[in-house]
């Protein structure tokens, strides 16, 4: 949703026509919708990453709801591809998030120089956004596991916000 919420404005699903209309109109990066777009993608990226022990608290099975407890059964080299695994997942999402949201600095041409100082940039932006992360959760770490569902509701509901202001900003 928070992705279609920016599509809504650039008139495309395509990923690399919204990075480029936030490289030509800053405007569109700094507006409403894309704050709420933000914000949205930012707590599902957290969810979804398996940084927040996201599922139903009310079960029985309360070893699911902690990352750690589904990979009790791994140890050695299945243990470090599952931790990886975790790892790529999560530096793809804040990539996407930073191009999405940050995109200053993307190659616009396929120069060795634009391309270089690209993923340099892009290596910062993460490397940031990834210390934001860190941060976050430090403050995350104190929420009741019973809210953590409504955070993702609220994300959701902003999502739906940003599309709807989308059509009307």
């Amino acid at each position: 949703m928070a992705v279609f919420a920016l599509s809504t404005r650039v008139g495309s699903t395509n990923l690399p026509q919204i990075v480029d209309a936030g490289l030509t109109d800053a405007g569109r990066v700094i507006s409403p919708v894309s704050l709420l777009a933000a914000f949205a993608l930012a707590v599902v990226t957290l969810a979804e990453a398996g940084r927040l022990p996201v599922d139903n608290p009310s079960t029985h099975l309360e070893l699911t709801m902690v990352h750690e407890a589904m990979i009790l059964e791994y140890s050695g080299p299945d243990l470090a591809l599952v931790e990886l695994a975790a790892s790529m997942r999560l530096s793809v999402l804040i990539g996407l998030w930073a191009a999405l949201f940050l995109p200053w600095g993307t190659a616009t041409s396929t120069g060795p120089v634009a391309v270089g100082a690209a993923i340099v940039l892009f290596v910062l932006k993460v490397t940031v956004l990834g210390a934001a992360l860190a941060a976050g959760e430090v403050f995350m770490a104190k929420l009741r596991l019973f809210r953590v569902p409504e955070l993702l509701a609220g994300s959701f509901l902003l999502a739906v916000l940003a599309v709807a202001a989308s059509f009307f900003l």
